[in-house]
């Protein structure tokens, strides 16, 4: 069936509309404009899951509330296009709907950009919407969703504080619970010799999330948190709080942050003169777009949730947008819009109700399936299917989180751009 995409994105090139095309079959529609359980949970009155107003129209409607400014900006452009890999090939293949990709923004969870983006999709009859990057950002727009009867699947939310979230069902998400993300992230640095570690970490349901959970492994594994000080989004000074972590004498110091990384590691590294392979990242600020000098992030590490992309899957995404330099998180957005439409072509409808009453099973119990088109296949047999996606294996569980995923280490070179190390591979249902 066709894919129609709306929306523009201020990073990409002409050629995106060229690779696009390129994947897109000779009946497909390709219109640019300006511009994720067979058991849901429970509401809290226990009378079952309320149902959505939004009734089937024939078309699979994909609304995006994904950074496009910010201070998470650098996610936008893998997520956009493992989104617009994902319709392309649902366009390409015998799905019985039509797909429509709307695009919009997310900005920083100090604005009401997001707020306005997503009234603006259900306004739009959006089925889904993916996003947002930020938890704090879902936040603020995640109760409009609920109330509108609209499934929505972050593909990088990790803020633990979702798990429990009284959601109806109605939210998903295709990145895991910083419970795993911190597990690494506190197991790589004692393992990697720390006793004492330092935390710069922003102060919001991200932060806090995974700060605690580091510090839980890291005691865990016999370390100890030497000073742990929070920041507030819009912080521009960082000499006092750099220098209050390395005043308790850390040997490795975490920096869970956003785009103030770009202020914070100067004022460590190089004029406090903190040893540069000492310090972690995580997955809000690993980068390969910061402008330091030579040499600063040499032997920095950092874990991203979700497996490595693999050369096949990125030529994929390349094809999409050619100016891609960062893949976060496109795996976990392509895997979005693939679940959402396999949930509704295994219950045969594409309402919002549909997609969220098959999500979880669609992403377990069934015959193994990697691609949309197999998977597509084993629905029309008459199979159940369990999908699992170049994101990982995406087992939902009742909250709508993974049961279990990937966290890639990364580390730095002298050029300032990281590479993969190894992978962890990890339970959530413990």
């Amino acid at each position: 069936m066709s894919a129609f995409l709306k929306g523009s994105h201020p990073s990409r090139s002409n050629a995106f509309a060229t690779g696009i095309k390129a994947l897109a079959v000779a009946s497909a529609s390709i219109m640019l404009l300006a511009s994720c359980a067979s058991t849901p949970a429970e509401d809290n009155e226990g009378d079952g899951p309320a149902t959505s107003g939004r009734a089937a129209d024939g078309v699979l409607t994909v609304g995006t509330v994904l950074p496009q400014t910010g201070n998470l900006a650098f996610l936008g452009p893998p997520e956009f296009a493992g989104v617009d890999l994902a319709a392309a090939e649902i366009g390409e293949s015998d799905f019985e709907f039509d797909v429509e990709v709307i695009h919009k923004d997310s900005g920083d969870g100090d604005t009401d950009i997001a707020t306005q983006s997503a009234g603006e999709l259900v306004d739009a009859a959006a089925d889904i919407v993916v996003g947002a990057a930020s938890s704090g950002v879902s936040f603020t727009f995640v109760d409009q969703l609920i109330a509108a009867g609209v499934v929505q699947i972050s593909p990088a939310n990790t803020s633990p504080d979702f798990s429990e979230y009284a959601d109806d069902g109605w939210y998903w998400r295709t990145a895991p619970s910083d419970v795993l993300q911190g597990r690494v992230l506190g197991n790589l640095m004692v393992g990697d010799g720390a006793e004492k570690i330092g935390i710069i970490y922003i102060n919001d349901p991200y932060g806090t999330g995974l700060e605690e959970n580091a510090t839980i492994a890291i005691e865990n594994a016999g370390g100890e948190v030497t000073a742990s000080v929070p920041y507030n989004t819009g912080d521009t000074q960082f000499t006092s709080i750099v220098d209050e972590v390395l005043a308790s004498g850390p040997d490795a110091v975490a920096v869970i942050a956003f785009a103030e990384t770009a202020s914070i590691i100067p004022e460590l590294v190089n004029t406090q003169g903190f040893a540069s392979d000492k310090v972690y990242f995580v997955d809000g600020n690993l980068s390969n777009s910061y402008e330091f000098p030579e040499g600063t992030l040499d032997g920095a590490k950092g874990t991203l949730p979700g497996n490595f992309a693999s050369d096949e899957f990125r030529e994929r995404l390349l094809e999409i947008d050619p100016a891609l330099t960062d893949f976060s998180y496109s795996a976990e957005s392509y895997d979005a819009v693939i679940l959402a439409a396999l949930a509704a072509a295994q219950g045969g409808s594409d309402d919002p109700t549909t997609i969220r009453d098959n999500l979880k099973s669609v992403s377990e119990g069934g015959e193994k399936c990697e691609t949309f088109a197999d998977c597509l296949a084993l629905i029309g047999d008459g199979e159940d299917i369990d999908y699992d996606g170049p994101s990982g294996p995406i087992t939902f569980d009742d909250n709508g989180d993974p049961t279990e995923a990937y966290v890639g280490i990364y580390q730095y070179g002298a050029d300032n751009r990281y590479v993969p190390l190894n992978a962890e591979f990890g339970s959530l249902a413990e």
